[in-house]
């Protein structure tokens, strides 16, 4: 047959047989690679080891980078029916007598919705098709003769996102400009068509994988001198494996000197350039000493026992925390001493010891079955303070003291006493020590609300301590954000503040003679960490924003200026075509309060159009900050076509101590009315929200919220609680941690002494009132709030005849970590809205088919 002949009856296939019909989506761009010049093996025997004989379509099996289409900026077009003519150059170099070559095409396949498709590819080449880097297999049998079409046929099942199609096909370079191909989709319900597009755009979705995966920032740690700085990065491949790195960088140049073990934790030494750290030695472990300008390491201690450290200022002694144990009771029954000894955690007890780095001599510092922690080594290195804490039956259920020892003579000074105290740390001259806690410390000198209210213990609180005068300073009483974080740096002697405020979390310079606070305006959010030189105008911080994951920096505290010195993220971030988020702020009737919340607009909003909306919430006494990495990823619901709101109700910490002590004792009153209203003036002002199609979502005391509004409206059309609390008093005894995180949010109340309390905020109590289909989700080990809290709220639903769906995430705990168990349950979420706000019940169905 001549090649006319051939050619035409290739073209008869290609457009009479295979003609897509109009339900069809046909692929008219496609990105190309160079041609790829390959050899034909020499033929040394007729048949391999397995008796098969050489055959032109295992040649496809050559390995090939698919960065090279990935990156690759050529693009083939094709003509009105669909067919493309690929007449591209060969690959830039002498081409040797053989006349085959590899070629890679692809384009991405854009689904909105969760459909099924099948996906056809015909060529006049031999070739093989890759959805997502995995090869895929045709339904159908392939035509190896040129007289005919290649056939290959896939079917497909779609989640909202982005899926890769790449062709790699056996060309022939002595006639590759004759080559056709030709590719399409066909939905199996026509309904679907309008939710797939096909694409070469480099810009996609937002997927939860997103939020997973990619190579990311751990942390970062600036040495005492700011000379250098370790940086962690972890890179999650997909299916969950991940792989660390841990470099050593100059700071000035950002350049790396040295890559350490993934599994060390160094420790940067005082006012010099030298690390200190941890491995595991014969019995026990060995410590050593790294320096970073000659890159020498040297053991500087062997075989000691311990379970943390922290060398001393003037880096000549090592003080060790060891872990001993309460013994356990012998044989199967177990013996509960306290409430706190349900968790393990009570029967721990840490004593300290001394190990001098010259004589080489392990000395023990404490005895007892008291439970103590070092908090800090005063800077001369003669003296430490530490932290004791027992659990008692009084709130907020433990006693705290802080001790003052002289490493010289272990002679031991009791310096306060108070149940509400948290961390110390001394003051760069030693003089005095700065204390955080709650505003109830200290016989409530530091203590800020309206007369009637109990304030919130989870509102942090810094006071100054002065050794000489015993003089307690409550230095934040009229500073607003919530303590998380600080570090009174030695350099000018001022205090660096982490805080939560509103729903961001900010770093402030609080100077210590104008006793003044300065917002250090940082390039991000969220500051996570921020560090400052112990001898130099400098910092190092980490942070990240609503749109963009954890970023490193260098920080200059003369200039005020940030320079960027590590975006792991940033490649995977160009990617996503991310939804534009705005701040919204409303008054509430219920409480008289401006509620500050934001939105996130759906992927590819249009004007004029209306979308259903989901609203997450914590409701709790944290604010749903800013994260781009979080749990509760809220780019990827917008990314899903709704519209996203959550806000800041009453209660909320990073408001001021009256905010925040709106939590106590509350239980949704005043907040969920908040929600509920703030929902409906969102709607008044935004058309573009379809009020009949708005979901709800928390979880924890978030879950509870979910819960306990169904009870109050019927404003929702779906909602989902995930480990949600429906009952005070089963959450109270039951949770690991009810009865003490009880002691915050129902101060002084208990089921005996404010049994209204518990009956009539808890959601079990008025299932009845719930319209709303409620799904509910919950980890079968979860010791924070038990699955119990779900099974009585779906058996009461059950009875009482209402739509419910309860899924429980085997063997997680209070939240979901597992790779495939994390994926998994998102999935569930997405396709419960989709369901009750799209009206698509589709991946539901599959996901949980009717049996």
């Amino acid at each position: 047959m001549t090649f006319i002949k051939r050619f035409a009856l290739i073209l008869f296939c290609l457009f009479s047989l295979n003609l897509p019909a109009q339900e069809e989506l046909k692929a008219l761009q496609l990105k190309a690679s160079p041609l790829i010049p390959i050899y034909n093996p020499v033929l040394i025997d007729d048949i391999d080891v397995n008796k098969n004989s050489f055959e032109i379509q295992s040649l496809l099996q050559t390995q090939v980078d698919f960065n090279l289409v990935r990156w690759s900026k050529e693009l083939a077009t094709a003509d009105n029916e669909g067919v493309f003519s690929l007449p591209f150059a060969p690959y830039d170099r002498e081409i040797p007598s053989r006349d085959k070559a590899i070629q890679l095409l692809s384009f991405n396949i854009d689904a909105d919705r969760y459909c099924k498709a099948e996906l056809s590819v015909v060529s006049t080449d031999r070739f093989e098709v890759y959805i997502n880097g995995k090869k895929e297999k045709s339904k159908e049998t392939k035509e190896d003769s040129l007289s005919k079409a290649n056939t290959l046929n896939i079917d497909l099942t779609l989640e909202p996102s982005r899926y890769e199609v790449i062709i790699k096909r056996l060309a022939c370079v002595k006639n590759f400009d004759e080559s056709k191909m030709k590719a399409w989709i066909k939905p199996a319900k026509k309904d679907s068509l309008a939710a797939i597009t096909i694409t070469t755009d480099a810009k996609r979705r937002i997927t939860i994988r997103d939020i997973m995966e990619g190579n990311r920032l751990v942390s970062g740690n600036l040495s005492s001198t700011g000379n250098y700085f370790l940086i962690n990065t972890k890179n999650v491949l997909p299916e969950g494996k991940s792989s660390n790195l841990l470099e050593l960088r100059e700071t000035g140049s950002n350049k790396t000197v040295f890559r350490f073990p993934s599994d060390l934790s160094p420790h940067w030494l005082n006012k010099e350039d030298k690390l200190i750290y941890s491995r595991q030695g014969l019995n026990d472990k060995d410590l050593f000493l790294f320096d970073a300008v000659s890159l020498e390491e040297t053991k500087i201690a062997e075989n000691i026992r311990f379970d943390s450290y922290a060398m001393s200022p003037n880096n000549q002694f090592i003080v060790f925390t060891v872990k001993e144990e309460i013994p356990a009771d012998k044989g199967d029954l177990k013996r509960v001493l306290t409430p706190g000894d349900r968790s393990g955690a009570f029967r721990n007890r840490y004593s300290l010891y001394l190990y001098t780095l010259k004589d080489k001599t392990k000395q023990r510092l404490t005895f007892g079955r008291t439970d103590l922690h070092l908090s800090d080594i005063s800077p001369d290195s003669r003296k430490a303070l530490l932290y004791a804490s027992k659990e008692t039956n009084d709130r907020p259920f433990t006693t705290s003291a802080l001790y003052e020892m002289d490493l010289r003579t272990l002679a031991l000074d009791t310096l306060l006493k108070d149940p509400f105290m948290a961390n110390a740390f001394y003051s760069p001259d030693g003089q005095k020590i700065l204390i955080t806690g709650s505003p109830e410390a200290f016989n409530r000198i530091g203590e800020n609300i309206k007369e009637g209210q109990i304030s919130n213990c989870y509102d942090n609180q810094a006071f100054i301590y002065d050794r000489k005068t015993k003089e307690i300073n409550p230095i934040t009483k009229n500073f607003n954000p919530n303590i998380i974080g600080a570090q009174w740096a030695s350099y000018d002697n001022n205090i660096y503040f982490r805080v939560e405020e509103k729903d961001y979390i900010r770093v402030y310079q609080y100077d210590t003679k104008s006793e003044s606070y300065t917002l250090l305006d940082l390039p991000e959010e969220i500051i996570a960490t921020f560090q400052v030189s112990e001898s130099n105008p400098m910092a190092l911080f980490r942070g990240e924003s609503a749109s963009n994951a954890y970023r490193l920096y260098r920080y200059d505290l003369r200039t005020k200026t940030a320079v960027l010195l590590a975006d792991p993220f940033r490649k995977q971030l160009n990617e996503l075509a991310l939804s534009p988020m705005y701040d919204w702020t409303f008054r509430s009737e219920e409480s008289g309060s401006s509620i500050e919340g934001r939105y996130y607009l759906p992927y590819n909003y249009e004007k004029g159009k209306k979308y259903p909306m989901i609203v997450y919430y914590y409701g709790g006494t944290s604010p749903v900050s800013r994260v781009f990495e979080s749990t509760y990823p809220l780019h990827t619901y917008a990314a899903l076509g709704y519209v996203v709101l959550t806000m800041q109700p009453s209660g909320t910490t990073g408001f001021g101590q009256e905010f925040a002590a709106r939590h106590v004792n509350a239980w949704g009153k005043t907040t969920a009315q908040e929600i509920i209203d703030g929902v409906r003036k969102f709607c008044e002002e935004h058309a573009f929200v379809d009020d009949t199609k708005i979901g709800c979502i928390g979880a924890s005391y978030g879950g509870f919220m979910t819960q306990y509004i169904l009870t109050q409206t019927d404003l929702f059309a779906a909602a989902i609680s995930h480990a949600g609390i429906s009952a005070i008093t089963s959450y109270w005894g039951e949770g690991y941690w009810g009865y003490s995180y009880s002691g915050a949010a129902s101060a002084f109340s208990y089921p005996w002494n404010n049994p209204n309390l518990y009956i009539d905020q808890s959601p079990l109590y008025k299932a009845d009132k719930i319209t709303t289909p409620l799904l509910l989700l919950h980890g079968t080990a979860d010791t924070n709030v038990p699955i119990g809290e779900s099974i009585q709220m779906f058996n009461a639903l059950k009875i009482l005849g209402k739509t419910v769906e309860f899924v429980q995430v085997q063997g997680e705990n209070h939240a979901i970590y597992d790779y495939k168990k994390r994926i998994e349950w998102n999935k569930t979420i997405h396709a419960w809205f989709a369901k009750w706000l799209k009206g698509q019940p589709e991946w539901w169905e599959t996901l949980y088919p009717e049996r």
